[in-house]
């Protein structure tokens, strides 16, 4: 079975990316490039459901060019519902919205693998509240959720097993073109592979050849029930990168076993387990990891199976999956964060038009962020993503109109790329030198460097869609009168907020601001106050570390990072811990006195007092800049606001805004 077709112009020959742009055989399926997007929690189903959301998601990177799509978990069995949003394949009624979606992506030309799933002790969310029951070879917990399992039983793993084979079957009459069992980041097959989580002393424990034992029996299962003609593939972390994990060693053992079966027509490699709070960060590495840092492990994949590999960690660009595959790392590369953030990725790389590609940046706040939020999956600088039943096709205004922008950051380049691109003539006014808003002095952080790149591709849109952009102009109420815009969208940002402080003196206290802008800080103590509990503190904390000052970060919040996404928040900590720097929690600040830094536990009003500090840094939050709005309240024309000039936000909010307004003018 052969997938060509191709939606957008121009060649799939893809002259600057000739092997990405090659066919792949795997099993009986010919993909028609080796991109695929790879199975990832969407928070898109209901009732265990396919629906039209997930289905127009889906078809957006099909008809983006992309050669594969491998669709989000589906529970075998009852007792695989690890969170309460969850697809599953236990029933015959989960067919007809496979089917559905089989049938939108394969109109577009891509082909469509659905993901055969058990956590086993990996157990999120409740269904209603009340812990449920976790399953595993043994009793041994999880660490990262504090998941005490049950050992399963004889029946219940042959029930398992068999719940394989019958969810294959499904997906197969449903029209997708393989399935793909999940035996990655420690989920149950991973759990029965390991000899420091099976513990177990029947013929599912004991030695390699029965801790192997699950994982061959549930991929016998599928066979059985889906036959030659249907693809079979797995998908497994090379290496756990976990205290008790398992190791590349151990992976490339069963995993030769498993060739040697030959029931299986590919390996899907990643890295990392959710079982520990360090390995699951591997499971959507940040911005941190280096550009495709697992591609040396599926090149050791590759020397002991037989069939195409595939690999997926953050690569972003397709010069990265060029390189993976010439060095012949592996056969396909994911790029399913780099899909979210831009489904047209594949047909932009084919037809000459790389440059234009939205990079994503690996900062994980819509997208992971989302789903372990519980909220369906976006991106900050293209939050068409999940969106797609509103936001998938632009609409030409009913009436081009005059509008002007007036702020340069996030949400202004966002509005003004919209606006421009429905048929409004737009101008962007900004006072800066370069456009990008706080996005300039984010990138400035340690380990953040390439969030700078959310300006650069906002900017781009902009600039693509025809919009005017003037920079170093300030606009005041008189200005926009004197230009007459029909529409002024104001976005005009923040700026740090000083919070009332018992001060004695004239102490040096600057904000974070004025750190990340050169401003000098004394040698010496120095205590940055973070009542945001965001990359902010954290990050001004390390970079000052770093810089030979000793540093204590105090949190108005039960740890530094609180509010970021997880594995973005553990790596920061660990980065901040390696720098020395020493953390308050739970406190608030009050005063400064020039010697020491005054605040208030959050829970006992007690005072908690750093001696010996040479400066204060805050990193309190922001707030609006406001007066252009206020001045233009009896502006006769349309006046929008977006942004932090709002309500003091992220990227995510005033993105998602500028969208929404652009797209209602």
């Amino acid at each position: 079975m052969a997938f060509d077709r191709f939606a957008g112009p121009g060649s799939t020959s893809g002259p600057s990316f000739p092997r990405l742009f090659s066919p792949l055989t795997v099993g009986p399926v010919t993909l028609r490039n080796r991109i695929f997007s790879s199975g990832h929690d969407t928070v898109m189903s209901e009732n265990g459901l396919v629906t039209d959301r997930l289905i127009a998601y889906h078809e957006a990177r099909a008809s983006g060019g992309v050669g594969l799509i491998v669709v989000q978990v589906a529970g075998v069995h009852e007792s695989a519902r690890y969170t309460a949003h969850v697809l599953m394949a236990t029933e015959d009624e989960c067919i007809p919205g496979y089917q559905r979606l089989a049938n939108a992506i394969h109109a577009h030309g891509a082909a469509v693998f659905g993901q055969l799933f058990h956590g086993g002790r990996e157990i999120m969310e409740s269904q209603d509240g009340s812990l449920p029951v976790a399953l595993a070879p043994s009793v041994v917990p999880s660490e990262r959720f504090h998941v005490i399992p049950r050992a399963m039983p004889l029946g219940l793993i042959e029930e398992v097993v068999a719940g394989y084979g019958s969810a294959a079957h499904r997906l197969q009459r449903a029209g997708l073109d393989g399935v793909e069992i999940v035996a990655s980041h420690g989920y149950l097959p991973a759990q029965f592979l390991n000899p420091r989580v099976n513990l177990r002393t029947d013929r599912y424990g004991g030695s390699d050849e029965n801790r192997l034992r699950f994982l061959r029996e549930a991929i016998a299962a599928v066979r059985g029930q889906v036959g030659p003609e249907f693809v079979v593939g797995l998908r497994i972390s090379a290496d756990e990168i976990g205290h008790d994990g398992l190791t590349a060693d151990e992976v490339l053992a069963a995993l030769a076993t498993l060739d040697g079966d030959g029931m299986l027509d590919y390996v899907s490699v990643v890295a990392g387990t959710s079982a520990t709070l360090a390995g699951s960060d591997h499971i959507v590495p940040p911005m941190s990891e280096p550009n495709a840092y697992v591609a040396p492990l599926a090149a050791r994949v590759k020397s002991v199976v037989h069939v195409p590999v595939m690999v997926a960690g953050r690569i972003n660009q397709p010069q990265e999956a060029e390189r993976v595959i010439a060095l012949g790392q592996a056969d396909a590369c994911a790029m399913t964060r780099a899909l979210i953030c831009d489904p047209l990725l594949p047909a932009k790389a084919a037809t000459g038009r790389a440059e234009e590609i939205r990079a994503c940046i690996g900062c994980n706040q819509a997208c992971i962020g989302h789903f372990h939020a519980g909220y369906p999956i976006s991106c900050i600088q293209y939050p068409e993503s999940g969106r797609e039943l509103r936001y998938g096709r632009r609409q030409p205004a009913p009436r081009p109109r005059t509008v002007i922008v007036v702020g340069g950051g996030p949400g202004g380049l966002k509005a003004a790329a919209v606006a421009a691109e429905r048929g409004h003539r737009v101008t962007l006014y900004e006072a800066g030198r370069r456009v990008g808003g706080q996005v300039l002095l984010a990138q400035r952080l340690p380990g953040r460097a390439e969030f700078g790149g959310a300006a650069t591709n906002l900017a781009g849109e902009a600039e693509r869609a025809g919009v005017r952009i003037v920079t170093g102009q300030r606009v005041d109420a008189g200005f926009v009168r004197r230009e007459r815009p029909e529409v002024v969208i104001v976005a005009t940002g923040a700026r740090p907020r000083r919070p009332p402080l018992e001060l004695v003196g004239d102490p040096p206290v600057l904000d974070a601001w004025q750190v990340l802008g050169g401003a000098e800080v004394p040698v010496g103590r120095v205590v940055v106050a973070d009542w945001r509990c965001d990359w902010v503190g954290l990050g001004i904390a390390e970079l000052l570390s770093r810089g030979g000052r000793r540093v204590t970060l105090g949190v108005d919040g039960y740890l530094a990072g609180q509010r970021l996404q997880q594995y973005v928040r553990d790596v920061m900590l660990a980065a901040a811990s390696r720098a020395g720097v020493e953390t308050l929690p739970t406190v608030r600040l009050f005063g400064y006195d020039g010697r020491a830094v005054y605040f208030q536990h959050v829970l006992t009003g007690e005072a908690v007092i750093v001696d010996d500090v040479a400066a204060l840094v805050l990193a309190q939050g922001h707030e609006p800049v406001t007066d252009l709005l206020e001045a233009l309240e009896d502006y006769p024309g349309e006046v929008h606001a977006v942004g932090d000039c709002l309500a003091p936000r992220t990227v995510e909010e005033a993105v998602l805004e500028g969208l929404r307004v652009a797209s209602e003018l």
